[in-house]
């Protein structure tokens, strides 16, 4: 139950959220600066915890839905309190109002100050898929919810329905040839957003042309490469992850190998290509033999959208520069990151002599895995997911 599921900095940097398995939030709160502990600054600990979701049972479908937390996204902080949107697969079951009948009438009573979290809304009974993504819109007012064959646009005041502006579920379930990946808005523009395909597809629509987006504005896609093609070439292609850059002008994708950077203007082939981990492409019959194949690594940019961050196996994660076209690769242990230890780089042997400080490709461990990760929006300060741990690195304090 404690395994995370989802990791995010709310739009300061100075909260950090994690979800988990078992539908609980913990907020992280960054310490303020100590002139008696200079090294204090940076450092995050608990400010609250709560459960977000509850198991439900969906009595018509017969199918249970649990209360792992698959994504949170913080609101933009409008007065004293912090809103976040939390989602679950989905709830499904909303009370009817003419059913309650009695009133219990609050009683104040002091007590010391304590923070508390309580819903202020919830949003149900929209999607009939797995909810794998939600992202706030730069209006302020809305944001969208995506399944597997459907996007729908919510407003932030109203509960009990949405606007479905993409559906690709086809009359005959038999004729499904992809779904939704992931979904998330333009970080300006209100009306563009983009949404990923199992395809390793893109497409990039604007709500100003019709009600249903039905027809994207631009279409991404790079041209696979005849000579490399495989069985595994449809699986590894999937889109696990799509962000824009701060700046609006790029957008980063993640499939299963690599990570690209897509210009907007340019919708034929990636700016950027960064292998992740191109030495498991000989590994591919045994990751799919295990369904690690299957595993959806997340990615995210640094603030400045000159860096990109996503993870790997053996509790490794990646770094790529994108000026000097340098990457590093890291490890999140316990035994390598005691407090204030700096992370040596680690590399990975694919044959041959193996030297001392690298590790062999079939000494991976695969259950040890970084699927989520956040950069802070204003420092470098990252914030990595290993199953049950949550690592916080900084630069170096000199």
């Amino acid at each position: 139950a404690d395994i995370i599921s989802t990791v995010e900095f709310n739009y300061s940097g100075d909260l950090l959220a994690t979800g988990d398995k078992g539908g609980r939030v913990v907020i992280f709160q960054r310490e303020q600066e100590n002139k008696s502990r200079p090294h204090s600054r940076g450092e995050y600990n608990v400010y609250s915890t709560f459960q977000s979701h509850e198991p439900e049972f969906d009595y018509l479908k017969s199918l249970e839905i649990e209360e792992k937390i698959n994504k949170i996204r913080w609101l933009p902080q409008q007065n004293a309190a912090h809103f976040l949107l939390s989602t679950n697969d989905e709830d499904g079951r909303l009370r009817d109002p003419f059913r309650i009948t009695a009133l219990r009438v609050p009683i104040l009573k002091p007590m010391d100050l304590m923070v508390e979290a309580s819903p202020r809304r919830i949003f149900a009974n929209a999607h009939t898929y797995h909810i794998n993504s939600i992202s706030v819109n730069s209006d302020h007012e809305t944001y969208l919810s995506a399944d597997d064959l459907r996007i729908n646009l919510w407003h932030l005041e109203i509960t009990d329905r949405s606007f479905n502006i993409v559906d690709i579920k086809p009359a005959n379930m038999e004729e499904l040839t992809e779904v939704i990946t992931a979904a998330e808005f333009h970080p300006h523009h209100c009306n563009v957003f983009v949404y990923s395909s199992s395809k390793g597809t893109i497409r990039l629509c604007d709500m100003r042309s019709s009600a249903l987006c039905d027809r994207h504005s631009k279409f991404f896609e790079e041209p696979e490469d005849p000579s490399s093609r495989s069985f595994f070439s449809e699986i590894i292609s999937s889109i696990s992850d799509v962000k824009f850059s701060h700046s609006g002008r790029y957008m980063m994708t993640r499939d299963y190998l690599s990570v690209k950077v897509w210009d907007l203007n340019m919708e034929n082939r990636p700016v950027e290509t960064y292998q992740v981990h191109e030495y498991l492409r000989s590994k591919l019959c045994s990751l799919y033999e295990n369904d690690c194949i299957f595993d959806k690594f997340e990615c995210c940019w640094n603030g400045s959208d000159s860096a990109i961050m996503t993870g790997s196996y053996n509790n490794f994660f990646r770094m790529f520069d994108r000026n000097t076209r340098r990457d590093i690769t890291l490890e999140a242990s316990r035994e390598s990151s005691k407090p204030r230890a700096i992370l040596k780089p680690r590399k990975v042997c694919t044959g041959g002599k193996r030297k001392k400080d690298e590790i062999s490709v079939d000494s991976l461990d695969f259950n040890k895995k970084i699927l989520h990760t956040a950069w802070h929006p204003m420092e470098n300060i990252i914030a990595v997911a290993a199953t049950n741990n949550l690592y916080i690195f900084q630069d170096k304090i000199n």
